[in-house]
């Protein structure tokens, strides 16, 4: 198949720091590749993939610092995606909604992966209005809070097999925090956690423009005596940050719609201790990969369960359920499907007789 992935412009793919999305698109590009479909990429110029790449800002925009409005460069990207459209079988992407106005005439030629939260009421409308634009969501639970919406598949996220190799014998003694700093991440719960059971905690994350004041307001007081800021770390220093751990804190309260750094954690053998909010109970495997708690008292009563949890059990478990050639299948049978679906009249009937129709991935298979 000839499929073009529309990457976000904000980091570059793969992102050379934080970035989900970015490494996510980058998983299912490099796969797609192997499987021998021909992909092309559009995304910044400092990407790097073995797909062909269409450049649509120089650099990724959130480390140029003469960026200041970033539609200009989306817009100027739909318009390449666009004029090419015609070149290929699937358009598929990862912009949020975008593209719905530009591409509603070839609704069933794409597909859309949210990768962000749904439970905002600015959302609702669109999806009312472009309802038949195919959507996937990365977890049931994203989907909840805009259940008529037109998914057609829930795909989780998937990592390659070999990018984060496992640590069996840890030996840092540390309780890790990774991504990004946020009210909704509550890294304040993971240092309560940590200082409770007198434990080293180390931070590895991004602090965003938005983030700054609640970094330097309620975070930073809060660093030292066994707290560590480290900031962002790329790819190759996760394998010693994750692998080296004793276990993840994820910690968070918002409806996490995947939570990428979870099954980052499993893929090097490190269990995951989560607090139950959106995606969480879909990922973790409780008792086997993971504990999912309620609360902070909860949480400081699990970790000596978490550090007691067969680390090899855990990567067993990452390799059967989040690999990214799994996430490419399932990619691939949507995309055949669909293509199917369209050059038999299908969709067109199915969004004219039932809009907010919903196969789950299970009967892709």
């Amino acid at each position: 198949m000839k499929i073009a992935q529309i990457a976000p412009l904000m980091e570059s793919v793969p992102p050379r720091f934080y970035g989900g999305t970015e490494r996510v698109v980058s998983n299912l590009t490099e796969e797609l590749v192997r499987l021998g479909h021909n992909v092309t990429l559009f995304a910044s110029g400092d990407s790097v993939t073995s797909a062909a790449l269409v450049s649509c800002a120089t650099v990724a925009l959130r480390l140029d610092p003469q960026v200041i409005d970033p539609i200009p460069y989306y817009m100027l990207m739909l318009d390449r995606v666009r004029q090419q459209a015609a070149d290929f079988d699937i358009l598929h992407f990862h912009i949020d909604y975008l593209h719905f106005p530009l591409f509603r005439y070839l609704a069933g030629r794409t597909v859309t992966t949210l990768h962000g939260r749904q439970d905002l009421p600015d959302i609702k409308p669109i999806f009312l209005a472009f309802d038949e634009m195919p959507l996937v969501s990365i977890s049931s639970a994203q989907r909840c809070p805009v259940g008529s919406a037109n998914f057609v598949a829930t795909i989780h996220h998937g990592l390659p097999l070999d990018l984060l190799k496992p640590n069996f014998d840890p030996r840092g003694g540390y309780l890790a925090f990774i991504g990004r700093i946020s009210p909704e991440k509550r890294p304040d719960r993971a240092i309560a956690v940590a200082r409770s059971l007198g434990m080293p905690l180390k931070i590895a994350a991004k602090i965003d423009r938005v983030d700054q004041a609640y970094f330097e307001n309620k975070i930073a007081p809060l660093i030292g005596d066994g707290v560590e800021f480290i900031g962002e770390i790329n790819e190759q220093n996760k394998i010693g940050f994750l692998g080296e751990a004793t276990g993840l804190l994820f910690p968070i309260d918002w409806p996490e719609p995947f939570g990428l750094v979870m099954i980052e954690a499993m893929a090097c053998g490190t269990p995951v201790l989560a607090f139950r909010c959106g995606s969480v109970p879909e990922i973790v495997d409780e008792g086997v990969s993971g504990m999912i708690v309620e609360t902070v008292e909860e949480a400081i009563a699990a970790v000596p369960r978490l550090m007691a949890m067969d680390r090899r059990a855990v990567r067993k478990q990452f390799e059967l359920r989040f690999s990214s050639a799994r996430m490419a299948s399932d990619y691939v049978h949507l995309y055949r499907r669909m293509l199917r679906d369209f050059g038999a009249g299908k969709i067109e009937t199915r969004i004219a007789e039932a809009p907010f129709n919903v196969v789950e991935t299970e009967a892709l298979n």
